[in-house]
């Protein structure tokens, strides 16, 4: 059997407003690769492989203080792409859903000039990346 050790199992990620949460990860998780793995009242999944992301619903409680990157905890989450060609798929695809591109000034070397990548909100601002190889 192969060692799994240190892999990331999975990721879960408490959210504002889960209908939102899953139109925006439903078919950006699936282009990536990912299926729906688990679905309940308050919370989505999606799996690749051996690891897979969780969105569940935050208490009302909660939503007190939205989330922002530059606070202790997440900034972003990358996933690699297939090619410059994809990640240049997700770039039109995003701006046609009216997504919130970051460092546009800088695309798609906003990470520099050896970094192929487009940088994006989903609806909480959670900095997502797509990283094409180099």
């Amino acid at each position: 059997m192969k060692r799994k050790k240190g892999l990331i199992h999975h990721i879960e990620i408490y959210v504002s407003d889960l209908n939102k949460t899953i139109d925006f990860w439903g078919w950006l998780l699936p282009e990536l690769g990912y299926f729906e793995y688990q679905k309940w009242d308050k919370g989505r999944s999606w799996k690749l492989r051996d690891s897979y992301i969780v969105f569940v619903q935050a208490e009302k409680k909660y939503l007190d203080v939205p989330f922002h990157r530059c606070r202790v905890g997440l900034n972003h989450l990358a996933f690699h792409a297939d090619s410059m060609d994809q990640v240049d798929h997700f770039t039109a695809e995003l701006k046609k859903r009216g997504v919130t591109i970051l460092y546009t000034d800088r695309h798609p070397y906003a990470g520099g000039s050896k970094h192929y990548a487009v940088y994006f909100e989903d609806p909480d601002r959670i900095k997502v990346e797509i990283v094409a190889p180099f």
